[in-house]
């Protein structure tokens, strides 16, 4: 018996031993043994902690005080903890009923410093990547931007580009990580190799694409780098070449892009299969609309029967359809081109499916964006209102009207469905860039030699839309101050209202032994009477005081010597299609003006003038221009004077001195200007691609021509005594120049030079091949 319970209590003892000390021996782990309770956590104990509070950590944790010591919520916590990104390292230990945490935190990020970037401005880097100072380090936000610091550099075509991140240990558990970066050599497009081509030259085809070859003379050229998108993009854009020439079965096999050894260069293969060429059949037009006559929308269908097929043509077709439809108040319009393929006669015949839809209203205008623009600014010049029809035309304009404000750098108008079906609700988005001015400049121009500039403009005063503006010009030539304020909505009305004072001293003894002191002010007011037709009123009183300003004087300068006042009425009717103000690309502007003087004073004249200005792009961004415009003023009762007359010359016609032609007094060698001028311009702005584009450099080549003649011959002295008029050249044949013109928005102010050769003129005329001017606005 005695031996029986001995063997019993031994064979128990060992197992119960055994389990004892596994649970005793770890302050973690527990052992769950079937039948007996865990024992539970009376305290928790949070060691190691600098910045954070010990409730803050014990608030990761999923157990607390009175819960049992359970291994697997233990192991819980310590997951919760390490995935916070607060912690570098997390120990749990247990002592007695105590379940101590220690932790050491991760420091904070004291500064973000990159080394080694030349290519790439700091701001551009802080801007990829996401850790910033006063946040917490952790390796795996580091590793994620140093890829995107990577990719940047990819982006912009270096892809030999290393970056190695470094800490710098400071005190209170503060570092400085610091990004050193290798950026290596731009890795360029050395060949772009076409493969199954049959129809199109390789040369044709890599004309079409945005990637181009790098050359050593394409300095301008931001696209000979290799990049992944890029590559996708000219994918899409041989399909697009390829599907306009008829290949409606055309595909890329592959392309792939291959970085030589030394990382420098990149070598892209495609692979085509070109496939067979077909022709438009049958075309037509299906209206699920029974408002919508599907005849109406036949006629604006691209694509031709019989002729090649062109996948552009469809586009073209639909978004005219769309285009039409929105005018009429179909918002959403859905044109379904349905394509039946007859592969023996290769031909494509087309249905456009014009689907169901309601006829759609504005429910509501919102705008966002304008911090300092007032929304009835906006608002205003919108051409229509919430609860109008829907008109895509007249969304157009208004959208074209808000850029010509100049208020705003970006604006972008999308349509949304409303709350209720047959409902758009309209996002108007701007970003507003600086409308405020103030310019203080030193300049040299080979006109007016020294130069100084000084200006405060505001074109959108307390964000009203108002203009206000005060400058003052000084140079070897002119002294001028000009103060003036425009308000354009003058009581709540399309009726702008304005005041000008100025004062102006202009020497012009280069051309003339004459010179000027004119001081005045001006009253005008503006209104549309259509949709591109503004008429502008004016008054104008003016004070002209004529001095010599040289040792031998002409005498038809001397006959207008002295002070006189000119009261002047006056109105312009301007016809406006451009699409920006600044650097118009595509419109008409026409602008007829005429001014009277002789409502008081004692100067009496009508003054007549016409200006045209025509923009197109040709191709690409290739912009065409011709301008013309043409003057003529005729005195009543008394000759022009002088300082009325007009005065042709650079930089309106290039190549010839300002006021250097036109008629002239041969004896004395000034120019006395004339009573009638005429000029024409041809030009076209030459695109230098995208790296001069952020540059500001645009260059643009130009035919000018132009005269100035007709000048009142029979005049008299002070003393009544007939002028001899024998001196007189005055010869009204063209002049005729051609050359080119680059402008730069460089860091001192906007640089202006213009190169022009003069292929005709007449005796007397002065010509000046080169003008430029830095340090002043033109």
């Amino acid at each position: 018996m005695v031996i029986v319970l001995k063997s019993i209590c031994k064979n128990l003892f060992l197992p119960l031993l055994v389990m004892g000390f596994a649970v005793f021996s770890s302050p973690v782990a527990l052992a769950q043994v079937s039948g007996l309770e865990l024992d539970t956590i009376e305290r928790i104990a949070v060691i190691g902690n600098q910045r954070i509070e010990p409730v803050t950590v014990a608030s990761y944790l999923t157990v607390r005080i009175g819960d049992p010591f359970d291994p697997v919520a233990l192991d819980r916590s310590l997951k919760l903890l390490f995935s916070t990104g607060l912690f570098a390292d997390v120990v749990m230990e247990r002592d007695g009923n105590t379940l101590i945490v220690r932790v050491v935190e991760n420091p904070i990020i004291n500064r973000v410093v990159f080394e080694g970037n030349r290519r790439l401005d700091r701001e551009d880097l802080l801007e990829e990547v996401l850790l910033k100072p006063r946040m917490i380090y952790t390796r795996a936000r580091v590793r994620a931007d140093v890829q995107r610091i990577i990719e940047a550099y990819r982006t912009s075509g270096r892809f030999a580009a290393v970056v190695e991140p470094k800490i710098i240990e400071r005190s209170q558990n503060r570092i400085d990580l610091v990004f050193e970066i290798t950026e290596g050599p731009r890795s360029r497009v050395s060949r772009i190799n076409i493969i199954g081509n049959k129809r199109f030259s390789d040369k044709n085809l890599r004309g079409e694409m945005a990637t181009k070859e790098a050359r050593w003379w394409k300095i301008f050229s931001g696209n000979d780098t290799y990049d992944p998108d890029r590559l996708a993009f000219d994918r899409e854009l041989l399909r697009q070449y390829y599907l306009s020439e008829g290949y409606a079965d055309f595909r890329i096999v592959s392309a792939v892009a291959e970085l030589t050894a030394d990382q420098k260069d990149f070598f892209i293969t495609y692979v085509l299969e070109e496939g067979e060429v077909y022709t438009f059949g049958e075309l037509s037009v299906v209206s699920d609309i029974r408002e919508l006559d599907a005849g109406l929308f036949r006629i604006f269908i691209r694509a031709v029967e019989g002729e090649t097929y062109d996948a552009s043509a469809i586009e073209s077709s639909i978004e005219n359809m769309t285009s039409v439809a929105g005018i009429l108040g179909y918002a959403f319009l859905d044109v379904r081109p349905s394509i039946s393929r007859d592969v023996e006669n290769r031909t494509l015949s087309i249905e456009f499916r014009i689907m169901e839809a309601p006829r759609t209203y504005v429910e509501r205008i919102e705008i966002s964006g304008n911090i300092r623009t007032l929304d009835r600014v906006i608002r205003r010049e919108f051409r229509l209102a919430e609860g109008d029809a829907f008109n895509s035309a007249k969304i157009t304009r208004s959208e074209t009207r808000l850029r010509a404000l100049g208020f705003f750098r970006e604006v972008t108008i999308e349509e949304r469905p409303g709350t209720v079906e047959g409902r758009v609700i309209l996002d108007v988005t701007v970003e507003e860039q600086a409308t405020g001015e103030l310019a203080l400049g030193v300049g040299f121009s080979s006109v007016e030699n020294f130069l100084l500039d000084f200006s405060i403009r505001e074109r959108n005063l307390l964000g009203k839309g108002q203009e206000l503006r005060l400058s003052a010009t000084l140079s070897s030539l002119r002294k001028q101050i000009d103060l003036g304020i425009t308000e354009p909505y003058f009581l709540g009305r399309p009726l702008a209202a304005g005041l000008d004072l100025f004062r102006t001293e202009f020497n012009n003894s280069l051309n003339s032994s004459f010179s000027t002191t004119s001081t005045g002010l001006s009253v005008r007011t503006a209104f549309p009477v259509h949709e591109y037709v503004q008429i502008g009123l004016r008054y104008t009183l003016r004070q002209d005081v004529v001095n010599i300003a040289g040792l031998v004087v002409s005498p038809f300068i001397l006959s207008s010597l002295g002070s006189n006042t000119t009261s002047s009425i006056g109105y312009t009717v301007a016809y406006d299609t451009v699409n920006n103000f600044l650097r118009p690309s595509r419109g008409n502007r026409l602008v007829f003006s005429q001014d009277y003087a002789g409502l008081g004073g004692n100067i009496n004249y009508i003054r007549t003038s016409l200006q045209y200005d025509y923009y197109r792009p040709i191709i690409g961004e290739w912009i065409f221009h011709i301008g013309a415009e043409s003057g003529v003023i005729e005195g009543f009762g008394q000759n022009v004077r002088i300082n009325d007359r007009f005065f042709l010359g650079g930089p309106r016609i290039r190549g010839f001195r300002t006021a250097g032609l036109g008629p002239v007094d041969t004896r004395t060698g000034d120019k006395l200007g004339g009573n009638l001028y005429y000029v024409a311009s041809v030009g076209v702005a030459v695109p230098l691609g995208a790296a001069a584009s952020e540059l500001g450099v645009q260059i643009t080549a130009f035919v000018d021509v132009g005269a100035l003649a007709k000048l009142d011959l029979i005049q008299f002295d002070n003393n009544g005594n007939p002028i001899d008029n024998s001196t007189i050249f005055s010869n009204g044949g063209p002049r005729v120049s051609a050359g080119i013109g680059i402008i730069w928005d460089s860091p001192f102010g906007p640089f202006r030079i213009d190169l022009a050769k003069v292929i005709r003129k007449q005796p007397f005329d002065e010509t000046e091949f080169l003008q430029f001017n830095i340090g002043t606005r033109f």
